[in-house]
């Protein structure tokens, strides 16, 4: 019988062993809850019996806990790392494999494969599912769980590079105006939507920030990074005056003793807010200005896109958005060249 991982729950895809037995289940006609007397009742397993743990388990528990401590890996980081070995875990185990030892660069190529023809991923997944499968097999080998690294000779897929979606400036100033004095928690999404797009925030980074990370004397927010890196932000004075405002008039009338914490941004039942709340809020709004795909990540986009049209040097722009890799910065100023053209339309005297 084919063990599947217990370290996550909630696996993206059902084996075809157990996809068949529920099918298999959905055909059969129903019976009578009652048992005959004459028929034993069915045995049932032990729920106080310790389960045997597969051989595959232990490496995987190792490597997700030195993602977590010492590379300080974000948890969003460490469930698609998870959703990733798991998919490869199950695929082993289907293969009879019965350890980590099996893996092959054979079966690491036919999986990827499977994951592009069976079930349609983006070469965008595919190139994450390629540098998880090249960082675990890394710290096997080096943890002596593999006597060979599979993967060493695995190569990154390049994949097209999209340009970000951005707002103009009209289009931002329709957002941040979307909130109405009517809503019931019209100062807190005015502040939200307002810090956001004057730090070039990420949703998670917003959705964490204590009462502490602003310095209103200095007009400076400290946010907390991907990797727990931490950097200071310039905030505009419109930002913090809604913060302000929400902090003195609204988040008191919010704020549960006990539950509520330190977190700035809270929910009408006190709740700290999440990254999801974050996405709504931004999408509700969007909608209500007749805006279309505009997230939290799309503010972001405008901010640095226009921090570079401004005059913006590269490297600041990188250290306001927390870049550790220049390389993702300088997308934006691809989109800023996008505009040539509009430019020499106009200015050049023979268009």
């Amino acid at each position: 019988m084919t063990q599947r991982p217990s370290f996550n729950p909630a696996p993206r895809h059902q084996s075809p062993t157990s996809r068949n037995a529920i099918q298999a289940t959905q055909s059969r006609p129903l019976r009578a809850s009652a048992t005959p007397t004459n028929r034993p009742s069915p045995s049932r397993p032990n729920p106080n019996k310790t389960r045997k743990p597969s051989r595959f388990e232990a490496p995987v528990r190792d490597f997700l806990t030195y993602c977590k401590v010492e590379c300080g890996f974000a948890p969003a980081t460490l469930a698609a790392y998870a959703g990733d070995i798991r998919d490869l875990w199950v695929e082993l185990a289907q293969m009879a494999c019965t350890s980590w030892e099996d893996l092959t660069h054979e079966i690491i190529t036919e999986h990827l494969k499977n994951l592009r023809d069976q079930r349609g991923l983006e070469l965008s997944t595919i190139a994450r599912h390629v540098a998880t499968i090249r960082v675990f097999c890394r710290f096997t080998h080096t943890a002596g769980t593999i006597e060979d690294n599979p993967a060493e000779w695995l190569e990154q897929p390049e994949t097209w590079q999209k340009l970000p979606t951005v707002m103009h400036d009209e289009q931002v100033r329709q957002l941040l105006a979307a909130p109405q004095p009517s809503d019931a928690l019209y100062l807190r999404d005015v502040a939200l939507l307002e810090l956001l797009y004057a730090g070039g925030l990420r949703a998670s980074e917003l959705a964490d920030m204590d009462q502490n990370a602003i310095h209103f004397e200095l007009g400076v927010c400290r946010i907390m990074g991907k990797g727990n890196k931490e950097r200071l932000v310039p905030i505009g004075r419109p930002a913090l005056r809604a913060v302000q405002r929400y902090l003195d008039e609204l988040r008191p009338d919010l704020e549960k003793p006990g539950v509520s914490g330190e977190r700035i941004f809270l929910s009408r039942t006190g709740q700290p807010i999440t990254r999801v709340v974050v996405w709504q809020v931004v999408k509700r709004h969007a909608k209500r200005a007749g805006l279309k795909d505009v997230h939290p990540h799309t503010l972001r986009h405008s901010f640095a896109t226009q921090m570079l049209a401004g005059g913006a040097d590269l490297r600041v722009v990188q250290e306001l958005l927390g870049h550790s890799n220049i390389n993702t910065t300088q997308i934006y100023t691809h989109v800023d060249r996008s505009r040539l053209k509009d430019v020499v339309s106009r200015f050049h005297p023979r268009p």
